[in-house]
């Protein structure tokens, strides 16, 4: 049974907290969907992926193209068409219980300076607790990151 870890982002980009996530799921073997609800978003990650240091490469593509499966990491509106092992959420897409069930891993990454992105979070958590999912709350508020809460 896996385990949700929501990540409340108040000091580091997005993008910059999704590499060094994947980058640790990677490192654990995992292969990994980054899911969101816009493509124009995910386009956006997409690129800033790219453009990381050539130390901290990580391979990945987008949804779409014939070899979605062969991605260790696919950046999806959808459901994981890689054998994703982990599941990263964000900007408010939707995971289930079932699925942090299913998987290693779902980590949740919001922004923590927008008020409907803190909210859609709060839901997640909620309904994921009142579900029986073992969560985790991380914050970065002190300037790095501290476990704050469990279930």
């Amino acid at each position: 049974m896996g385990a949700a870890y929501f990540y409340h982002l108040t000091r580091r980009p997005m993008e910059e907290t999704l590499a060094m996530l994947l980058s640790k799921a990677r490192g654990a073997g995992w292969r990994v969907a980054v899911r969101g609800g816009d493509a124009g978003r995910l386009a956006w990650l997409d690129e800033r992926l790219w453009l990381g240091p050539e130390d901290g490469f990580l391979a990945h593509g987008m949804a779409g193209s014939p070899h979605d499966g062969d991605q260790p990491v696919l950046l999806t509106t959808g459901e994981a068409s890689n054998g994703a092992t982990c599941v990263m959420s964000v900007d408010g897409a939707e995971v289930s219980a079932e699925e942090v069930a299913a998987l290693e891993r779902v980590c949740v990454l919001f922004d923590g300076n927008d008020a409907e992105a803190l909210d859609v979070a709060r839901r997640q958590w909620k309904a994921l607790k009142d579900a029986g999912v073992s969560a985790q709350y991380w914050s970065e508020e002190s300037g790095r990151w501290e476990k704050k809460a469990e279930t």
